[in-house]
């Protein structure tokens, strides 16, 4: 008997170990170190199934080779190399049975190793519908519109607008005829005092006060408030500078003479006597969450019933506020709502409507029993929502998606309407009327910077 065959198989084996051996890679090579800051982001305003998203790293290693993974899938075909300056870019194709949601995408570099997550958003895809059962007029406006109120006591809507980032130089405070939607006047905000750029006290938020015939808007870059006269826009008191941080929602109750205006990106609201423009105690919001933050958005109010909501950009959470006393009387936990921005109330049925950026859904939560009772997907960024009396409808604004969701009080979509070019806010009049106002991609954006009164058809 012979064993030379064994032997050579013996042989040739150790020798390709010893080859393998010799040329593989350590399982743990060389990490990076303690100063890596490696982030990444998504970016596109409306990735949804089948689309496209633009994925941008920045604080890598030049040289570093990056792989996007979702599970076990390598998403893309070849690995990204990361520039001289720490940033790479690059775009994944979504698929078209992806399923809606915040999906955790491994970001894996090498040469030397590092991992983070991206939390890529895929956001539902509403199609068109319903259109026939609205009734629809719309009017091209100014640049850079941001929010719209109506005025019983002056048949007006005011709406506000301002362009670019600091120094803003273009601002106007706009009164419309809400039938024909035509300006009827219009002003520019005072100067900034001191200011050597230009810059004006730009108006963001707006809301009305018929008792004292005045409207309120923020003056979101300079942290302030304003007054005018809803006759003639005339300045009635323009608040100094940093008189409330980040100002940006704005409403007013005449019963109680008190106007609240939201502070985001702080915990309370800040309140004023509508008469005298003294101001008056804050109101404190404390967050449920361990180490959150209630950093308040839009605001609501039901006058008749004597109280306010509010909803946090920071935390999952809603609050009703007593408006006599000034005191929380709830904070709700909302469930499935990442960065809240948008909210209204049905007083009939006491219900709160929750419009939330980073989910793209339309919550409708039971105040009473402080549960949320429907999760309605409406679209890409839904950013704000009104609520109709008169028809018992939410419209909800979905600026990422272009649309216009309208929601029942059962949670059901009834139509989902062309919004425009970055539609930013709605208004309901509590006529059956619902005023919504969109931005645009520049002064040739045949669908932007208008404002859109909308009604159901009889």
């Amino acid at each position: 008997m012979s064993f030379r065959p064994s032997f050579r198989l013996t042989s040739l084996a150790a020798g390709l170990l010893l080859a393998v051996t010799a040329t593989a890679q350590p399982v743990f090579d060389q990490p990076a170190n303690a100063t890596f800051k490696g982030e990444v982001v998504s970016r596109g305003e409306n990735v949804v199934p089948g689309s496209t998203a633009d994925v941008v790293g920045r604080g890598f290693v030049p040289g570093q080779k990056v792989s996007l993974l979702r599970g076990d899938s390598v998403l893309n075909t070849q690995p990204v190399v990361v520039d001289a300056d720490g940033n790479f870019k690059t775009q994944l194709s979504i698929p078209a049975d992806a399923v809606p949601g915040t999906h955790p995408v491994v970001v894996r570099a090498s040469q030397p190793a590092a991992a983070t997550v991206l939390k890529l958003r895929v956001s539902p895809q509403l199609p068109l519908s319903g259109q026939a059962q609205f009734a629809t007029q719309s009017n091209k406006l100014v640049p850079g519109l941001y929010q719209s109120a109506y005025s019983a006591a002056s048949n007006a809507v005011f709406v506000t607008s301002a362009v670019g980032r600091p120094p803003v130089t273009q601002s106007q405070l706009l009164k419309l005829d809400p039938k024909t939607l035509k300006v009827t006047k219009a002003i520019t905000p005072a100067q900034v005092p001191g200011s050597t750029n230009g810059a004006v006290y730009a108006v963001y938020g707006v809301g009305v006060d018929d008792t004292n015939g005045n409207v309120w808007v923020t003056n979101t870059r300079q942290n302030s408030i304003a007054v005018y006269r809803q006759k003639d826009l005339s300045l009635v008191h323009q608040f100094p500078v940093d008189a409330v941080p980040h100002a940006r929602d704005v409403v007013v109750d005449g019963t109680h003479g008190k106007v609240f205006a939201s502070a985001t990106g702080e915990d309370h609201l800040s309140v004023f006597d509508a008469k005298t423009f003294k101001e008056l105690p804050q109101v404190t919001l404390e967050s449920g969450v361990d180490d959150g933050k209630f950093t308040p958005m839009s605001l609501v109010l039901d006058e008749k019933a004597g109280k306010l909501f509010t909803v946090s950009i920071g935390t999952p959470e809603a609050a009703v506020i007593d408006v006599a006393s000034g005191k929380v009387e709830k904070v709700i936990d909302l469930g499935n709502s990442i960065s809240a921005s948008g909210v209204a109330f049905d007083a009939a049925r006491n219900r709160l409507y929750v419009a939330s950026q980073g989910t793209d859904n339309l919550l409708i939560v039971d105040v009473a029993a402080g549960k949320v009772l429907h999760d309605v997907p409406v679209g890409a960024g839904a950013l704000n929502v009104a609520f109709d009396d008169a028809s018992g409808l939410a419209y909800v604004s979905n600026r990422g998606a272009g649309t216009v969701t309208v929601v029942n009080g059962d949670g059901k979509v009834v139509a989902n309407l062309d919004g425009g070019t970055l539609p930013n806010h709605v208004r309901a009049d509590g006529k059956g009327n619902v005023f919504a106002v969109n931005k645009s991609r520049g002064a040739e954006d045949p669908k932007g910077d208008r404002i859109t009164r909308i009604i159901p058809k009889q």
